[in-house]
């Protein structure tokens, strides 16, 4: 006789390469899928468009994947504990299982939902997916986190993998009995039919970057890996190139497995004929550890979420300036890589790394804005939103976090000369100057009079003066003069 598992999903929005799912398999072939509509998660002022575009899409795609299996993924909406506890007491499941997160949020829920099954004698079963290692896998010689990249990197890199999961099959789903107890329940527990991206109070009219679900994923893992991976090294860095594997939307929702990712790093390693592509490979590994790394940083430091980790920018003095960071939102600064790479975020939901790093430096050290505010806002907008990896991308770059470089500027205009090299991405996001110059669009040189004739705005500050201003306010703040 096969139990009941009711299967809880949250990044985890895939059949294939899931480890929780294929662990429940093992206990029992029949598995229902089950999916709840957060109304914390919802109601936050920080909740793209795009990213609960992407979100339903994978849903759907997941919905039809279980139907397949013969099964079926069920989608309700309201408080996780209250729905998994009142589902499972009334299908009578003996077993309730999840992939766990490392996020503060995700952590006391799940502890919460776990409590509230206990108390009730349902059978919990949790484990790590989304990560190749899972906090206090990877820890110091004296069994402490790392607090820094470097020799993170070098314990990680030299731990033995995990296997691609086994994709389960021969589901047995609810019955048409089983249905109609679920059909029957008061509304606040019922399933509802999935809801559209309006229906649940967002509009995001744009094409996404990467269509949601597995199998686009998969389709741009095997494009990357074919096409792109063994220039990585050398393209990675160049926003108006298709050189990165444009993977973060599906890595955040989890529509594809980190085993399976890793497994094709080694693919292509075993098959490399040149040491480029050797390193392409190897650089690529490490931005996959960049990943965990910050994803164990939360883990362990959630404060990380509600402040700086530096204490001397705890209590930081910024400028916070209104309309300067109006300016910057809008693309609107009048420095050409930086109001382009501001377009592309409003438009597609998405940025180049590359160019994240600039407007984080122009935002936090020439404009003089506390990251908190640019990192919120990226998460007001980013369809690959993830808590840890902008976190940890935004004190990067304000020079707050776990850095053992203590301060950081970019300057935006040798940036755009060594990344833009021709203007295509400047030009490509900001049309109206395209009739320009490279030169000027590289090195800012526009008149006050053809930036009036163009449309296009005088530099909000001058760089080399707030780098000034930045660094003595720094100094000042490390001497204990403010």
């Amino acid at each position: 006789m096969n139990p009941l598992v009711l299967f809880w999903h949250r990044r985890d929005l895939r059949i294939n390469d899931n480890l929780g799912l294929a662990k429940a398999r093992e206990k029992s072939a029949k598995i229902v899928g089950i999916f709840c509509l957060d109304p914390q998660i919802l109601a936050a002022d920080d909740l793209a468009p795009a990213r609960v575009t992407y979100l339903l899409g994978c849903l759907a795609e997941l919905q039809a994947s279980y139907q397949q299996l013969g099964s079926q993924l069920l989608i309700f909406s309201g408080s996780p504990a209250d729905i998994l506890l009142n589902l499972a007491q009334v299908l009578e499941a003996k077993i309730v299982a999840w992939n766990l997160d490392c996020e503060p949020y995700a952590q006391k829920r799940d502890q919460l939902v776990a409590t509230a099954l206990r108390d009730q004698g349902i059978m919990v079963e949790t484990g790590w997916d989304q990560l190749l290692h899972y906090p206090g896998e990877i820890l110091s010689q004296n069994q402490q986190p790392y607090t820094v990249y470097t020799p993170f990197w070098k314990n990680w890199s030299q731990q033995p993998k995990a296997s691609i999961a086994p994709t389960p099959n021969g589901l047995g789903g609810l019955t048409a009995t089983e249905l109609n107890l679920v059909e029957s329940l008061d509304e606040n527990f019922r399933s509802i039919p999935l809801p559209t991206t309006t229906e649940l109070g967002f509009i995001w009219p744009q094409t996404l970057p990467l269509g949601p679900g597995e199998k686009a994923a998969q389709a741009q893992l095997d494009w990357f890996v074919d096409q792109a991976l063994s220039d990585y090294q050398e393209q990675r860095n160049f926003p108006a190139i298709a050189g990165t594997s444009q993977l973060s939307a599906a890595l955040k929702f989890g529509a594809i497995g980190i085993r399976t990712i890793w497994q094709r790093t080694l693919d292509a390693m075993e098959n490399s004929r040149s040491e480029e592509t050797n390193a392409s490979i190897k650089t690529w590994q490490q931005e996959l550890a960049w990943r965990e790394f910050y994803q164990h940083c939360l883990y362990f430091f959630p404060s990380l979420t509600t402040g700086a980790y530096r204490d001397l920018f705890k209590q930081f003095p910024w400028d916070n300036n209104p309309d300067y960071f109006q300016a910057w939102c809008d693309g609107k600064t009048g420095y050409p890589i930086v109001d382009a790479a501001m377009r592309q975020l409003k438009e597609t939901g998405w940025m180049h790394n590359r160019c994240r790093m600039i407007v984080a430096s122009f935002l936090t050290k020439d404009l003089i804005i506390n990251w908190q505010w640019g990192e919120k806002y990226f998460m007001q907008r980013l369809y690959d939103g993830d808590l840890a990896a902008n976190n940890g991308g935004w004190q990067w770059s304000a020079s707050s976090g776990m850095d053992p470089r203590p301060l950081r500027i970019f300057n935006p205009l040798t940036q755009a000369q060594k990344f833009d090299p021709e203007a295509d991405y400047i030009r490509q996001w900001l049309p109206e100057l395209r009739s320009l110059e490279t030169s000027a669009l590289l090195t800012g040189k526009i008149s006050p009079l053809e930036r009036r004739a163009l449309g296009y705005y005088d530099p909000i500050v001058d760089h080399h003066q707030q780098q000034q201003a930045f660094k003595q306010r720094y100094n000042a703040v490390k001497d204990g003069q403010i």
